[in-house]
């Protein structure tokens, strides 16, 4: 595909994305940036998340996993529902009752301000670290087109555009703006999965009801693995997994709450949850199915399958086999997955650490607005000093690891969160940033010896609830002998 379209495309999205700001954004005060003056329409969140819950990697990886684990991935998927619901009606009613902003304040009225901030710190550098990575995929892209155009760009300036368009369509309303700049970005997500999946079945002659028998009955699309209890596909871990990582990385992080908690109350706080979570199920099951279609449309074709599954996505959209329509949109689709996680990642860091970290709650106004916007730009500058760090890594496994490793993060919020919801235990407050340092040290060492010790078996996604179980444990001996509710 010619670069010049691709720079002309990019251009004109991102100049939709800030005309919808400049409309949405209204007086640009903390709270239409923090929570939307909790006046969001259900519909119009529980559609954004959809783009907000997958990133450009998952655009791209989700059909390239087809090969090695059929639709496996679909187990995982079924995990999430019962995730969801944990989230509606148990988290979601607890943060309406408390008439939070951050949901990390939480922590600060059950157990204290020591777990209060260590709770808000291990998502700032969760976010960090996985924003990064993510736009640092973004970066490369736009890299690639501006050597083809041989504008002459280094890196680090890419760098600074792919963070600087960000922060042009998000300083002033925030989350605001970005409940319905995500609603266009899950449009465009959608329609290029959809177009591309019609474009294939149309080139192998299976439209219709005869694309799906096709698929379903291909080597690719076996969903239930209930064999062998070691591997990785093995539907009960898979399952458990998806529910956990759900409550953890949806419920648990601010990012992704931020958006539920601009409802204009718990009822639609609800109902967007509920039917977001049966929606991303038909989401995922179309994603898959785009990836055993890009398999059999390769096959048939004869074409060599590239070594990396995540390249064959792009390589066919981009290359010309299925139209130029298929190639515009996408870009548009890759732009979208990408910023629609990043652009509300920033916004959620933002409110994070002037709420958790700087307390701008308890400041005037005047005052407050004032910080939060220094605060957006210093979380700008953080992306960009990451990113490039990745860049002088130049290692795709090492980057790799230090996002898995930002995982890790996630298991001490879900063990603190357990403790304080299902017990009514005190704990020693000052302890507890130990056993959160401790926790996720011990499930690496687990994790990573577990075949010796277990016998074979080895450790994938339920890391996450081997994590947090630590954490709950080390609350547990850290039991003050009485309770420290401090709500009701």
């Amino acid at each position: 595909m010619n670069p010049v379209y691709i720079l002309l495309i990019v251009v004109a999205y991102f100049l939709v994305l800030i005309l919808i700001s400049r409309s949405t954004s209204g007086r640009g005060d903390n709270q239409s940036f923090f929570v939307g003056n909790r006046q969001s329409p259900w519909y119009v969140v529980a559609f954004g998340m959809i783009g907000a819950s997958l990133s450009g990697v998952t655009f791209i990886s989700v059909p390239g996993w087809v090969e090695s684990s059929q639709f496996s991935y679909m187990q995982m998927v079924l995990g999430y529902v019962p995730g969801y619901m944990v989230i509606a009606f148990v988290l979601l009613p607890l943060y309406y009752r408390l008439k939070l902003t951050s949901i990390y304040t939480y922590l600060q009225n059950r157990f204290g301000q020591s777990s209060y901030k260590t709770g808000a710190s291990y998502f700032l550098l969760s976010r960090l670290i996985g924003a990064a990575f993510r736009l640092y995929l973004v970066a490369m892209v736009f890299q690639i087109v501006f050597d083809m155009l041989d504008i002459g760009f280094p890196f680090w300036l890419t760098v600074c555009i792919t963070i600087l368009l960000i922060w042009l369509y998000t300083f002033r309303g925030g989350i605001k703006t970005i409940i319905w700049t995500d609603t266009l970005q899950t449009a465009f997500m959608l329609i290029s999965v959809g177009i591309s999946v019609y474009a294939i079945s149309e080139a192998l002659d299976i439209g219709g009801i005869k694309m799906i028998e096709t698929v379903s009955n291909s080597e690719y699309g076996q969903i239930f693995f209930f064999d062998d209890g070691n591997d990785s596909r093995y539907f009960f871990k898979q399952f458990f997994a998806g529910m956990f990582i759900t409550i953890t990385m949806t419920g648990l992080d601010q990012d992704m709450m931020q958006k539920n908690l601009s409802c204009r109350n718990l009822k639609d706080a609800q109902k967007n949850m509920v039917s977001f979570s049966i929606v991303l199920v038909f989401v995922n099951l179309l994603f898959l199915a785009l990836g055993a279609l890009l398999y059999m449309y390769a096959e048939s074709t004869g074409m060599q399958i590239p070594e990396k599954a995540d390249q064959l996505f792009p390589m066919l959209a981009l290359g010309g086999y299925l139209g130029l329509g298929v190639g515009v949109f996408f870009i548009l689709g890759l732009i979208a997955a990408a910023y629609s996680s990043a652009d509300s990642a920033l916004t959620a860091l933002t409110t994070s650490y002037s709420i958790d970290i700087l307390e701008v709650d308890k400041k005037p106004e005047k005052n407050a607005v004032s910080i939060r916007r220094r605060v957006h730009i210093y979380m700008s500058i953080a992306l960009i000093i990451i990113i490039l760090i990745f860049k002088a890594i130049d290692n795709d496994s090492v980057i790799a690891q230090l996002f898995t490793a930002a995982g890790y993060t996630y298991g001490p919020l879900l063990g603190m969160y357990a403790f304080g919801l299902f017990t009514k235990l005190g704990v020693k407050d000052r302890f507890v940033p130990i056993v959160c340092i401790l926790s996720p040290i011990l499930s690496f060492v687990l994790d990573y010896w577990s075949a010796d010790l277990f016998g074979g078996y080895e450790i994938g996604f339920e890391i996450l609830i081997i994590n947090g179980v630590i954490t709950f444990l080390g609350l547990l001996i850290l039991n003050s002998g009485g309770s420290n509710l401090s709500f009701k």
